[in-house]
């Protein structure tokens, strides 16, 4: 990481920079150039933040809101290829973009050159800055002697600026074609060509849109120069920190060897670039390190009688040279030992799609895999004390002679991985983190666990001075958690590139831990499939110019239970002359928490009810989680979020269960609710029927915590819709520390009947003397199932009281 700090003359603010791109898309190091950077409210534009060391910044001057320049100064031992580069404002920071460093000195294309029969002329080993438009081709030549290697490179798609699928070829004068390529392993959809000339004379390099596409913002650095450009490595890793021999496949001089001192800490992205006296490959192929010593296979080993006897454990390597042919490797395990086993070619560039088989020697298969590993390899594999033969070939029986592949065994360690999820598709949108002075700003994170059990605890380092988070202990399985950055009033704006880090809570547990987030860069058809992305090792921080505004959310005293609901008071300190509206969002959703999807505190209003419900399945535990805020302004849109506050998910303090009931129009009735205490609690509960039918009202009831039954009163108007509704439940509000805990209990149907017919019946004459017949007090309430039997026997009465009609 490389960042460098310059004083700016203009005072202008700014807020949410976006940066659009980066011009001119790379150049040669060991020397000095502008680069342009276009966008949106660049204005106070304070720095530039590279992901890799190599460059710095000696100048920069703010052109406009839409433009920034800056001078500077590539070492000459930066290493080749792409850097990640972002500007840092006063109030943010931009989106990344992609600058390329190389060898050769630049030159720009120059029209017309779109005929074979004018070509622009140029020197040997030049990188050319051209631009592919729909349906142009470009045209260069180069002299070359006999003898000596041409070789042609095109990055086009890995500059990460529109969809550009480039075509490479190289002609004699005759328009003899000597090489073309399209696609390659190694390069993607970027391509090249290497041919050595056979005879004195001038040659021509086109380069085009695969399908003659193109557009004025298809871009491409072509390399045109002596320097090797092999297909292939071997092996194509080693063991960390040692120094080794490779030999370089493909190039049309023949194979080559070079001797490479390997770094003693494995990273997955080294990569190493093929070299000899006439010049550097411009883009390096990727390189595996381990902390195990090479085995090499030994023809023939094609069969397991014929297997390559190797140590073990040790990383296999080898070439499937042939159609149809298969690698055996023999070797002893060890009982017990769990081990992951990893084929690795098409990461490295291999065009061999590896299948891998385990098998003990003479017996049965253990394992066998195609593309776990994505495009490569893996299974996991517990071994025992015997003899194992291990296969390699082809998905497709192919071959040839850079169908490289290495066999990695790896011990089972503890791993996590910690992301920052996407907000949106194909966006960076708050994939950084830019807190205000005195202020606040919440992420959500996730982490990955592989072979590792326990709690987690997040460290950021290398945080700019002033800046600490807030996180909750990442509990076992936990893989979601919000966490909030803050700032002093007092801390410096700047920014760097911090290290995040989940590590065991138990210090006596070790592991391993990788921050990664990516962004999208070229995204197309098919189904927006995304052809170029840039990994960040690390996040980027700023502290910015204060906001105009701050959240906080009034921390609820009381627990959110499961089928529960709750209002949290967001409450807004704003600075004096801003009133606009606020909208505010969760950082993310508790497991079994729904949430609204945003509030709007209105204009010059200072308080919001943030709305969330807890479903029978929320976790019960104490959570701490955090809401985050935006406004827009005149330059942007400025982000705040709450403190980390806590918030208690809890089991019901009462269950309930609501009777079904059938009533008809224009009466009244009562509902019967049952009601088990689980957690005790003092005073009177409210208890309100929720989802009544239409013009159907329920007085609501109160209990307390002794109450076992309730009867609710239900009134039915004579014109309530007829039919049976469902979803009928009963909200309890319990009051506690003077706030309501909501509970949502039951579940019920109610029917609305047509009132029946009314009884016809013939009354005797009262004989003198007969006393009257009294009803008795206090009848027996009927449940709905009494009720409907009562129904039944008095349709089937009155079925038997009617006549059956006689038959003519």
């Amino acid at each position: 990481m490389s960042i460098t700090v310059l004083a700016l003359a203009s005072s202008l603010k700014a807020a949410s920079p976006s940066l659009g791109g980066i011009g001119p898309r790379g150049w040669q190091r060991g020397t000095e150039v502008e680069l342009t950077f276009t966008g949106a409210r660049l204005t106070d534009a304070k720095e530039l933040l590279f992901y890799r060391k190599g460059i710095e910044t000696t100048k920069m001057t703010v052109v406009s809101d839409t433009q920034v320049k800056a001078m500077v100064k590539i070492s000459p031992e930066a290493g080749l290829g792409e850097y990640g580069i972002r500007v840092r404002t006063a109030t943010g920071i931009s989106e990344l973009r992609t600058f390329y460093v190389g060898a050769l000195p630049v030159i720009e294309e120059k029209e017309p050159n779109s005929e074979f029969a004018t070509p622009q002329k140029i020197a040997m080993n030049v990188t050319v800055h051209g631009v592919a438009n729909n349906e142009d081709a470009d045209y260069f030549i180069v002299d070359a002697k006999k003898g000596e290697r041409i070789s042609a490179e095109v990055e086009g798609m890995r500059l990460g600026t529109v969809v550009f699928d480039p075509f490479v070829a190289i002609f004699n004068m005759k328009r003899f074609e000597l090489s073309a390529r399209d696609d390659s392993p190694l390069t993607g959809q970027d391509c090249f060509a290497s041919i050595v000339a056979p005879e004195d004379g001038t040659y021509v390099i086109l380069v085009r849109e695969s399908a003659y596409g193109g557009n004025g913002n298809a871009t491409y650095r072509l390399h045109i120069g002596n320097f090797p450009r092999p297909t292939g490595v071997f092996p194509t890793g080693g063991k960390a920190g040692e120094e080794i021999e490779v030999t370089y496949l493909g190039d049309p001089t023949g194979p080559m060897k070079q001797k490479i001192k390997l770094p003693s800490v494995i990273d997955p992205e080294f990569k190493i670039f093929p070299q000899d006296a006439k010049g550097i490959c411009p883009s390096g192929i990727r390189f595996g390190l381990s902390n195990f010593p090479n085995t090499f296979e030994v023809e023939p080993n094609d069969t397991p009688e014929k297997a390559t006897l190797v140590t073990f454990p040790s990383s296999f390597n080898g070439i499937i040279e042939k159609n149809a042919d298969v690698d055996c490797f023999r070797f002893k395990g060890v009982k017990g030992q769990v081990v992951d086993i990893r084929c690795v070619a098409r990461k490295n560039g291999s065009p061999l799609d590896p299948v891998m088989t385990l098998a003990i020697a003479g017996g049965a298969n253990v394992a066998t895999n195609d593309d776990s590993g994505g495009t490569d390899s893996y299974f996991r594999a517990t071994l025992d004390d015997k003899e194992y033969i291990l296969t390699v070939t082809d998905h497709l029986k192919k071959g040839g002679f850079d169908y490289t592949y290495r066999v990695d065994f790896s011990p089972i360690q503890g791993t996590t991985l910690v992301a920052i999820p996407k907000v949106a598709q194909y966006s960076q949108d708050r994939q950084t983190v830019s807190v205000p002075k005195g202020n606040r700003f919440a992420t959500l994170m996730t982490v990955q666990r592989r072979d590792l059990a326990g709690d987690l605890k997040l460290i950021a380092e290398k945080l700019p001075p002033g800046v600490t988070i807030s996180v909750d202990d990442v509990s076992t399985g936990i893989d979601s958690f919000a966490v909030v950055f803050e700032a002093t009033k007092d801390a410096p704006v700047a920014g760097s590139l911090s290290e995040i880090k989940a590590l065991p809570a138990d210090p006596k547990l070790t592991c391993n831990t990788e921050f990664n987030t990516n962004a999208e860069l070229t995204f197309g058809n098919p189904g927006q499939s995304i052809y170029w992305r840039y990994n960040m090792p690390t996040l980027g921080v700023a502290v910015t110019e204060e906001s105009p505004f701050s959240i906080q959310v009034i921390e609820p005293k009381v627990p959110l239970v499961q089928n529960g609901s709750m209002n949290l008071k967001v409450v807004v300190q704003r600075k004096e002359g801003f009133k606009g509206p606020i909208t505010v969002i969760p950082v993310y959703s508790l497991p079994g928490v729904g949430t609204i999807a945003a509030i709007t505190i209105a204009e010059n209003q200072n308080e919001g009810l943030f709305a969330i419900t807890a479903n029978a399945g929320a976790r019960i535990k104490n959570w701490k989680t955090a809401l985050i805020a935006s406004a827009s302004t005149p330059t942007g849109v400025v982000w705040a979020s709450s403190q980390l506050f806590n918030l208690e998910i809890a089991a019901p303090f009462i269950t309930a269960t609501i009777e079904r009931s059938a009533i008809e129009q224009g009466k009244t009735s009562e509902i019967l609710c049952k009601i088990t205490q689980t957690t005790p609690f003092e005073g009177k509960a409210q208890l309100q029927l929720i989802g009544l039918p239409l013009k159907v009202t329920a007085a609501p009831v109160e209990i307390d915590a002794k109450t076992k039954e309730i009867l609710v009163k239900v009134e039915i108007d004579k014109t309530s819709p007829v039919g049976n509704h469902k979803n009928i439940v009963c909200s309890a509000v319990i009051t506690k520390n003077g706030e309501a805990i909501v509970h949502t209990l039951g579940k019920t149907d109610i029917r609305i009947d047509v009132p029946a017919a009314p009884k016809v019946v013939a009354t005797a004459p009262a004989t003198p003397g007969t006393p009257a017949v009294v009803a008795p007090a206090g009848e027996k309430r009927l449940s709905r199932l009494e009720k409907l039997r009562l129904e039944q026997e008095e349709r089937e009465k009155a079925q038997k009281s009617t006549p059956t009609p006689q038959k003519k």
